[in-house]
This record gives structure tokens, sequence and C-alpha cells, in this order.
């Protein structure tokens, strides 16, 4: 990967790079030519689970005192012990379930291509609630929404003024690395924080069809009567030579991202029929595409790609237990299909996916179901995870727990830079750049350690 250093030595010619960002077209980092290295592709998918899923119904403590307290604080929304999934290894003597709607997310667990990252959340810094109490510091707008999803998506906790995702630097540091004018970042959800860098920004596609949201009625096609007398006329437009700089730019940033556009759609017609099934929902139509897309990465000349996919809804104040029993299969089918496909593409241990959500759930209920929270568990599946083990400390469920802020929201023991930190340093991000990527990575870890952040990565 690039260094910052050398990054900043290929940006002062860049203007106004991001100026078109924010449609589906027009989405394209702004990147000089040069050749990737396909042998090397390493690919990140990031998976929201927006609203704040229950994880603490999602991997529940089974062994008898864990569970007995479990159900005490949890009451209503208790999970029958003997639906969940038991994982074989204990932890520290202490034994877990997965919830009965992931069983392919438990098998892929015992099978070592999944870990389970225990109580991660938002940090500014190591605290518990006595820590609290005395004034230590906290994120800014705990149990928000707009807060929490963005922090979890930037890694920058303290100010809402920084724009810029953890993805989103990563690419601006590749910049100098990227091919034929495409984005590393790539979405199906959208514009986002996560994948939004100071020069670059992700290119759109959807989960359905070829993928490729294209101008609308902009034809290629010459039998196509006003879709091509529309696309003659824009590309008129564009041609014409402006002495405003910004209008220059704008037209040049547009005939770019239609080129792309072109390159893009050419390359997933390319794309091989997957053999493996997935399903008709949003999620697994989503993983597939991102499958698709994969497949073509040689044609893109993409050896590094972002991937991000938003599955909302866990904003569950009523109905938890039966409104999550309908949506993790949602989770566990399409993880299971895409993991199957990358194994079809012979690409499994070059892909790691894992899960981000705003913040966790109460344990206590609020009657009808389950209130904000702060840490919270995830899942990370690939070839190159260690898997069938857990990670970070599981909270313990005690009434007089030293993490309990109350009503059973806890203090996250794993801060969000050690997670993404092992995710970056895989991705190939240098020791050098880790703390511009993540700009609080220092207070959890040290960059010039020769240990890994959390150790879940080969």
């Amino acid at each position: 990967m690039a260094t910052r250093r050398r990054f900043i030595s290929h940006s002062c010619g860049l203007g106004v790079a991001a100026a078109t960002a924010g449609t589906s077209v027009i989405s394209l980092g702004f990147a000089r030519q040069a050749a990737a290295n396909a042998s090397d592709y390493r690919a990140l998918v990031c998976v929201l689970l927006a609203g704040g899923n229950d994880s603490y119904n999602m991997i529940v403590p089974t062994d008898t005192e864990q569970y007995n307290e479990y159900a005490a604080l949890r009451t209503d929304l208790a999970l029958p012990r003997e639906v969940l999934l038991p994982l074989t290894e204990d932890v520290e003597g202490r034994e877990f379930g997965v919830h009965p709607g992931m069983p392919d997310v438990y098998d892929l667990y015992e099978r070592g291509e999944i870990a389970i990252l225990n109580n991660v959340g938002t940090l500014l810094e190591p605290v518990d609630v006595e820590a609290i109490r005395n004034g230590a510091r906290v994120p800014l707008g705990l149990y928000s929404h707009s807060d929490q999803i963005r922090q979890w998506q930037t890694s920058i906790s303290d100010t809402r003024n920084k724009p810029g995702g953890w993805a989103g630097r990563i690419a601006d540091l590749e910049l100098p690395n990227l091919a034929n004018g495409l984005a590393m970042n790539i979405s199906l959800s959208g514009s986002n924080p996560f994948q939004s860098g100071s020069y670059t920004a992700p290119y759109s596609i959807s989960p359905f069809g070829n993928g490729v949201q294209g101008l609308f009625n902009y034809s290629r096609d010459p039998n196509n009567g006003y879709g091509y007398w529309r696309k003659s006329t824009i590309d008129r437009i564009l041609g014409v030579e402006h002495e405003n700089v910004f209008r220059q730019e704008y037209s040049r940033q547009f005939r770019g991202a239609l080129a792309a556009e072109e390159l893009f759609l050419g390359a997933l017609v390319q794309a091989p029929e997957l053999q493996t099934t997935f399903t008709d929902h949003y999620f697994s139509q989503a993983m597939r595409q991102i499958a698709r897309v994969i497949s073509v990465r040689d044609t893109l000349e993409a050896n590094r790609q972002t991937f991000f996919i938003t599955v909302g809804g866990w904003d569950h104040h009523d109905g938890v237990v039966e409104k999550q029993a309908a949506m993790l299969p949602w989770i566990n089918d399409g993880l299971k299909s895409f993991r199957d496909a990358l194994k079809e593409l012979g690409v499994w241990s070059s892909v790691t996916t894992f899960t981000i959500s705003d913040f966790a759930r109460t344990m206590t209920s609020n009657g009808k179901g389950s209130d904000h929270g702060w840490g919270g568990n995830q899942l990370v599946m690939g070839g190159d995870v260690h898997g069938g083990t857990m990670y970070g400390e599981y909270p313990t469920l005690s009434q007089n727990s030293p993490l309990d802020t109350g009503r059973g929201v806890y203090v996250p023991t794993t801060a969000v830079e050690q997670y993404f930190s092992e995710l970056a340093l895989w991705f190939g991000v240098a020791r050098s750049d880790l703390a511009y990527v993540l700009p609080n990575v220092e207070t959890f870890y040290s960059p010039s350690s020769t240990e890994s952040p959390m150790g879940f990565m080969a």
C-alpha cells in the first residue's frame, strides 16, 4: 500500500477531486492511471446492522450461572436456553450459544471460519463506570443513532466536524495505485461516511440486476432513439471547453464517471454465472452482487476493494424477540451464500466480511423490547480469519458489574480502533499510516507493536 507521504506527493494536482460525489454515477474516486497487482487482491466487506442490533441475544451465555443472570436481567426478552446453538469451546470456563436463527453462522464458527468479537464499541479512552463517574471522557452523543452510526464508520468519536471514514482515508492513501479511474470503495447503500475520503468517494451500485446505476436515459445503443439522442447531446455539452475552472473540472469529472460506468458495466457483463444459490432477500442479493464484482476484479484491475451494505430495521424498542427471529436469518443466509460464492470463485482467503452496528441494547426490558445501549458483539468471516474463537471480554451479567452503566448497558472493553486496526493491517495499510486511518488508535494500540491488535486475522 502507499504511504501517507507518497499519497501527499501525488495529490497536489488533484484539484476539486470530489466535486461531483454523491450520486450513483458520479461517485467515483479521482484516480490516476496505475497498474494493479490483482494476484495480491484483498477486499473488506462491511455490513452495517443499522438501528442497533440486540447482540446480547445473538450471542448468549449458556453455562448455568451466567445464563441464570442473563435470564434474570432480560426477563421477557430472554431466549430459552434449550433453543440456543451451543458453541463447542468454552471461554475461560464460560459457555455460550448462538441465536437459533443463525444455524449457518453457528456452523461456520464451529468450522473456524467466523470469529466473534465481544463487547466492542466507541471509546475515547479505556474506562469503566467508576472512571466515567469521575469525569473520564466518553464519545460524543452516546446512545444517539446519528452519532454512533457515524462514529462506527469514521472512528472519530470526539467531534462531528471531521469528515471522512476510515475506508475513505485508506482510499486516499491508495489513490496513486487505483487503476482506470475506478473507485476502490463500492457501496450498495449509496453515499456513506465509512467510504468517503478527502479525495475519494464511493461508487454506488445496486444489489439487483446488472448492478450499474447509469445516467437516466443515457444510452449507447444507436437503436434507442431518445436515449441515444440524449447521450449525444450530453456528450456535446461535456465536450465544451470552459474558462471557469470549476465548470471545466465538473465536465472532466462527469466524463470520467461516464467512462468508468462503461468500463464497470462492460466488466460485469463478463461475470461468470454463480452456481451458489442466494435468496431473494435484499441482503443476500447485495452479497451476490458483491461476489459478481469480485469475480471481475482482474478486468477492473483492482487489487484492493471495500464494499458497504446497510441492513436497517434493528431499532427494536418493541417486539425484539419476534423481530430478531425474523431478521437474523437474513444475515445468516446472506453470509453463508457469500461464503460459498467466494469459495466457488477461489478468493475465500482474500475477502474478509465484518459487521458493525450503532450499539447493542439494554439488557433489561422496557416492557416491549430493548432500548439503546453501548458495547456489543460483532461477527468477522473469512478465509484469513482465525475463527472458532471469541475475542474480547464478554461482560459479566451480574447486577454489580463494573461495566454496567445502568439497565444492562455495558461500557465497551474493546474499542472500535482495535477492531478496525486489525482489519486495516490485514488489508495492507502500513503501520506508519495507521494513525492517519484511525486517528485515535494510539490510545488503544501502538502501531509500532510487533503484536497484532486483537489476533483474529492471519
